[in-house]
């Protein structure tokens, strides 16, 4: 086994500055379109009084608990002594930052006054989970900044181990605490569901994963960096497993609900009539971001294929916007029932009004600054990776530590 070495993302200039030109544009139309919504009012988006979270949520959510899912891989390495994910420690953890602060950026710019962050951030309601949150994000970024240093000072070497293992109970109570903040309000009634907490969690792992891979495969790709089979086969069959855990909590929660009869109209609506909810989520949440990827992944000659597992994990993130959407926005576009049989003839809220959902439908400023999160948080990665040792020069199976498990599928493989 060789030793590995470190260093920036060296490719060509033009090209490097052509990336982050591109993804300024994006970034800059984001700020435009905050600009707009600010000076005109939130009228000009979808929301209203029944959805007052909108599209930028999701994106603002999907980039936070990926931020804690990327973060995985290094906690693999670190605290459950994988040697083989060791070498990806850096990317996971530069990731788990940069998708945090752009989802936090789409967050504080979706509130209609960001001016008044600043009162979130000294007045504290602690029976609320979002006062918990404002402390689990800050925390979240100081501690994986303390666990890059473990990870590329030798000074920190003997703090890598404690450091990892806080850190992987940090993002494990961001996560539960994102998740808690739809499961703990009785308000709707799709969000009223404990399990909503570790399905997040368990959203976090794939959604991370799968960016973290895509993130991984192009920057290797473009300098001409290798990436040997056994960490690809590694990191494709962790995906899969992350993704069918998506699944499962899904028909678990469904499941429940419908044994449940005061939520059977809630399900009949979701899973049959609810016209866009629905088809997000066969076609978005159950079809494209669970069923495909699983056959992609676990499919004897597609999964050796970088370009199906490339095409398997961006199917795991459209699914994953999909299944947000739903969440978010279906959850609260469905009328909560005041008074169960009964008929509410008029309300400001849609709530009860003849069982119909609340109208709502995304704007274009809406999905620009969405889009702008996800642009800071791929800057943020660009210039650290250009700047910084973050990636290996090298993935090579001749490079990479092997373990135990590594050898035993080898054994395993070699013919008798």
């Amino acid at each position: 086994m060789k030793r590995i070495v470190y260093r920036e993302w060296r490719i060509p200039p033009a090209r490097y500055w052509g990336i982050l030109g591109i993804l300024a544009a994006v970034a800059g139309t984001a700020v435009l379109a905050f600009g707009y919504m600010e000076h005109t009012g939130h009228w000009v988006t979808g929301m209203n009084n029944s959805v007052v979270w909108g599209t930028p949520h999701v994106f603002a959510v999907f980039l936070i608990i990926a931020a804690s899912g990327a973060l995985n891989i290094a906690s693999i390495g670190t605290v459950f002594h994988k040697p083989i994910y060791k070498p990806l420690g850096r990317l996971s953890g530069l990731l788990a930052v940069a998708l945090l602060m752009g989802g936090l950026l789409v967050l504080v710019m979706d509130l209609g006054r960001p001016e008044r962050l600043i009162v979130a951030m000294t007045h504290y309601n602690f029976s609320s989970i979002f006062a918990w949150n404002i402390f689990l994000y800050t925390g979240f970024m100081v501690i994986v900044i303390a666990y890059l240093w473990t990870m590329a000072d030798r000074q920190g070497g003997p703090f890598n181990h404690p450091v990892g293992i806080l850190a992987f109970l940090w993002r494990l109570a961001l996560t539960t605490g994102t998740g808690a903040i739809f499961g703990f309000l009785v308000a709707r009634q799709a969000y009223d569901a404990a399990i909503l907490a570790p399905m997040f969690v368990i959203m976090s792992f794939a959604y991370g994963l799968a960016v973290f891979m895509l993130v991984l495969m192009f920057t290797f790709r473009d300098e001409g960096r290798p990436i040997g089979p056994k960490i690809m086969r590694r990191l494709k069959n962790l995906l899969g497993v992350f993704v069918a855990g998506v699944l499962y909590f899904t028909l678990v929660y469904h499941l429940t609900n419908l044994y449940g009869a005061k939520h059977d109209d809630l399900e009949h609506w979701l899973l049959l009539s609810g016209g866009i909810y629905t088809f997000l989520f066969w076609i978005g949440w159950v079809l494209i971001g669970g069923l495909l990827p699983l056959g992609i992944l676990y499919h004897p000659e597609l999964s050796k294929d970088r370009n199906w597992i490339v095409a398997a994990c961006a199917l795991v993130i459209l699914g994953g916007l999909a299944t947000l959407y739903v969440i978010i926005i279906g959850s609260q576009a469905y009328p909560i029932q005041m008074f169960p049989g009964q008929t509410i003839l008029e309300s400001g809220f849609l709530d009860g009004v003849n069982g119909q959902p609340g109208p709502y439908n995304p704007t274009i400023p809406e999905v620009l600054l969405g889009l702008g999160g996800v642009a800071v948080a791929s800057i943020i990665t660009v210039v650290g990776v250009r700047v910084l040792q973050f990636l290996p020069e090298s993935l090579a199976d001749d490079v990479v530590p092997i373990d135990e498990e590594t050898l035993s599928e080898e054994a395993f493989a070699k013919p008798a």
